[in-house]
């Protein structure tokens, strides 16, 4: 009995196994970073399948081969539909999201993808981008990823490309998001919330509240984006 159970068992993996590699070839390969949350999703059920029906004595082979093919017949139409119709595209794998507009970070997206500042930030620094001032537009794509397009000011050949020597970069990090001060980061940079309160008077500013984004650079100084709201 309990060899027949182990036997049951590896013919519905070895099944299972060879079943998702035809699936595979047939709904297309995609790299793990491109992956959509819809290919996620098709992933998970496909797992699923597979794994319920392993398990599951009343389920044989035949069951789990038809599980299989049923999903993939399913996912490839919608993957054809989508291919030809980009309205439906749109429906089931979404559109990019700007999240930088022409410099200004668009806080109403950032909070439709559930994305606040450092999180922002992390993606930007993959992208060896490390000061929102240097960022014209910055994209979110379906896959997850972050497309940045930098001013043309910062498009500029590097400083060692051009043999100029200069001092150390400096590191910029944010002060203020959202309206609140980033005292660990302050901490960082070696000063405190009376020093940030005197830069922003200097610049005019009376409420810290009503900035969106503020950073500090040793550099370039104080950079503020004040919320849309706070201009009117």
């Amino acid at each position: 009995m309990l060899n027949s159970f182990y036997f049951t068992i590896s013919i519905e993996l070895i099944t299972g196994f060879f079943a998702l590699l035809v699936s595979i070839k047939v709904i297309g390969k995609r790299q793990v970073s491109q992956i959509t949350p819809f290919d996620f999703i098709s992933a998970i059920v496909l797992g699923e399948i597979v794994g319920n029906a392993i398990y599951d004595q009343q389920t044989n082979a035949y069951h789990l081969i038809f599980g299989v093919s049923l999903w993939t017949i399913l996912i490839y139409t919608i993957e054809k539909l989508s291919q030809k119709f980009q309205n439906h595209r749109k429906k089931i794998q979404g559109s990019p999201t700007f999240l930088i507009k022409k410099g200004n970070i668009d806080f109403n997206q950032l909070s439709k993808e559930k994305l606040d500042f450092n999180e922002l930030l992390s993606l930007l620094r993959e992208r060896d981008v490390f000061s929102v001032q240097e960022v014209e537009y910055a994209i979110l794509e379906t896959s997850g990823e972050v497309t940045v397009i930098k001013k043309s000011l910062y498009n500029q050949p590097t400083n060692q490309d051009l043999g100029v020597d200069v001092a150390k970069t400096s590191l910029n990090l944010p002060v203020i998001l959202d309206g609140e001060i980033a005292t660990d980061n302050l901490d960082i940079l070696g000063y405190d919330e009376t020093w940030l309160k005197n830069k922003l008077t200097a610049e005019n500013v009376d409420n810290y509240r009503d900035i969106l984004y503020a950073e500090w650079s040793e550099e370039k100084g104080l950079y503020v984006q004040f919320r849309k709201e706070s201009l009117a």
